[in-house]
């Protein structure tokens, strides 16, 4: 038996499945293309199948991930993309399949590349009043947990960020804390950025990759 990361992306209208309905669209995939992986088992045995980071709904992925299990040491994982392929709709499209190198514990941070409009605002205004934000001591959001509501400062938590202009929209690439211990979304960003400017921000989100605390590309 050998631990085995599919890699895939999941982008155009796929980006507006819910991670319950990706589980689903990923597990098919795996039973049509005959993919000898290893079930639970128990009363109710299922194929085991796990997504170290998932993404939030209507946001897209450029490297994306899901672990399984192959029984058969012998069976060749080059094979895994053509082979579900097949069987997936066209906005997810696997493209790898490796060992992994590194357990989904030592995920800490996830890139992000935006492109994002305020109405009556050009792109350029909107870029220098983020960056004025930026420069604030605090840019502060209510963020839910389980302990109730509570005020967030963002700013502490953006690692990297970069804004530009790409035609008439606003772009932002930027670096935020994800995983397990520390899981800050873009949108919830975006939303800090909103309650500062009093406006509602249009955004398109890609999640572009996964890194260790080291910054070192997950794997």
């Amino acid at each position: 038996m050998k631990n085995v990361r599919i890699w895939f992306t999941k982008e155009k209208e796929c980006k507006y499945i819910s991670h319950l309905d990706l589980n689903r669209c990923m597990l098919r995939a795996v039973r049509r293309a005959q993919l000898p992986i290893w079930y639970t088992e128990g009363f109710n045995p299922h194929p085991f199948v796990t997504f170290p980071l998932p993404i939030s709904l209507g946001i897209a992925g450029k490297r994306e991930c899901m672990d399984v299990r192959i029984i058969d040491d012998s069976y060749d994982i080059t094979l895994i993309a053509e082979a579900m392929n097949k069987y997936l709709p066209e906005g997810i499209r696997v493209f790898d399949a490796t060992y992994p190198q590194y357990d989904p514990k030592y995920i800490c941070f996830a890139s992000y590349y935006a492109e994002i409009e305020v109405d009556g605002m050009t792109a350029l205004q909107l870029q220098d009043e983020i960056k004025k934000l930026c420069m604030l001591d605090k840019l502060t959001i209510l963020k839910k947990s389980k302990a109730g509501m509570k005020e967030v400062d963002m700013l502490p938590y953006v690692k990297e960020m970069a804004l530009g202009i790409l035609g008439d929209v606003c772009t932002v690439s930027v670096t935020l804390p994800a995983g397990n211990t520390k899981n800050i979304g873009l949108p919830l960003l975006f939303k800090a950025i909103e309650n500062h400017l009093n406006a509602e921000i249009n955004y398109n989100i890609i999640k572009l990759d996964m890194f260790t605390e080291s910054m070192e590309q997950f794997k």
